[in-house]
């Protein structure tokens, strides 16, 4: 049995510039972190004693003799591209649920790469694994996403990632003071609308919009740089960050009419009527989670005004995807 971990990420500046359909024109960036909610994956042999040779386990349960009868995308496309022969269950379980705004999809096909490969014997880079994630989602699946949540899922941690014009995809993690980070990472906080939404649908708008939107996209990927500014500043003062999530929450509702709704604009003035500086919804946007800079005074009146949201603290996670239990099995007829 071989068991991943693979984190959920929030993106805090520069979605939207990590389509292939914009970056591949006019380069992208985003900032953001992965954070201590956790997709994992479960993998075995299959003992050859079934009619089935695959059983998959997610909210549904699914039980097939060929790879390509079984529904699950990720699944099936990526079993496919790894030219499974053997029988396998997998199982998948998750801190968060799906169609949250948090990278579960990308974090899913990370996390089931990663164990596939381990329960074969072989180690994956994180470079090669983002990669092989961002092929099989965006070619062999065939989803409107971009190319950021694979990286955040395989690398972790709190980074800028670039996406040059020439389709190199480069990782730069923010250097602070220990003291600066703990601080920085205190001023959130998280809730789940309890909107659920289909990202593909909201990006496919978006991609449309791509040449059209050009203004705004130039104008989130600068606030990237302006966010990195201020989180290496000596200075260890972050509510401009906060100041700065507004800004570009502004700009993202622009990109689709899909992206908010008159309940999530109440949300997010209620936040702001509350004690928040500023806030975005995590993801493509229509629902799921979304996340406010909030100083520490103000958090429990922010609360109060949400009673009737889930509230989800967290703290960054920096490791990315990894293996946490390790012990193949192995069925061979002699």
């Amino acid at each position: 049995m071989i068991i991943s971990r693979t984190p959920h990420r929030i993106s805090f500046f520069g979605g939207g510039t990590d389509y292939p359909s914009w970056y591949l024109d006019y380069g992208g960036k985003v900032l953001g972190a992965t954070i201590d909610k956790y997709c994992y994956i479960t993998c075995r042999e299959l003992p050859p004693f079934f009619k089935h040779k695959f059983r998959i386990a997610y909210s549904k349960v699914e039980m097939e003799s060929n790879i390509d009868k079984i529904q699950h995308p990720s699944v099936r496309e990526t079993l496919t591209y790894l030219q499974v022969q053997q029988g396998l269950e997998i199982h998948h379980d998750a801190d968060i649920p799906a169609r949250s705004g948090m990278g579960s999809s990308s974090a899913f096909t990370v996390g089931l790469l990663k164990t596939l490969y381990a329960l074969d014997g072989k180690v994956i880079t994180k470079e090669e694994l983002y990669k092989e994630a961002i092929h099989i989602e965006q070619n062999l699946i065939k989803e409107n996403v971009g190319s950021q949540d694979q990286v955040w899922a395989a690398c972790g941690g709190l980074n800028t990632i670039e996406f040059l014009q020439n389709g190199e995809i480069v990782v730069e993690p923010i250097i602070m003071k220990e003291e600066y980070l703990r601080n920085f990472e205190n001023k959130f906080m998280l809730f789940f609308t309890g909107l659920s939404r289909h990202a593909s649908v909201i990006a496919q708008e978006q991609i449309q919009n791509t040449h059209r939107n050009k203004n705004e996209l130039s104008k989130m990927k600068e606030l990237t740089d302006e966010a990195y500014r201020i989180l290496t500043s000596e200075k260890g003062d972050f509510i401009d960050f906060g100041k700065l999530l507004n800004e570009t929450w502004q700009l993202k509702k622009k990109l689709s009419s899909k992206i908010t709704t008159k309940d999530i604009d109440d949300i997010y003035e209620t936040a702001i009527k509350n004690g928040a500086v500023g806030g975005k919804l995590c993801g493509a946007g229509g629902g799921g989670f979304i996340v406010f800079y909030v100083e520490p005074e103000n958090q429990e009146r922010l609360k109060r005004a949400f009673n009737n949201f889930l509230h989800v603290p967290f703290k960054f996670d920096f490791r990315g995807s990894e293996i946490m239990v390790y012990k193949p099995n192995h069925y061979r007829k002699q």
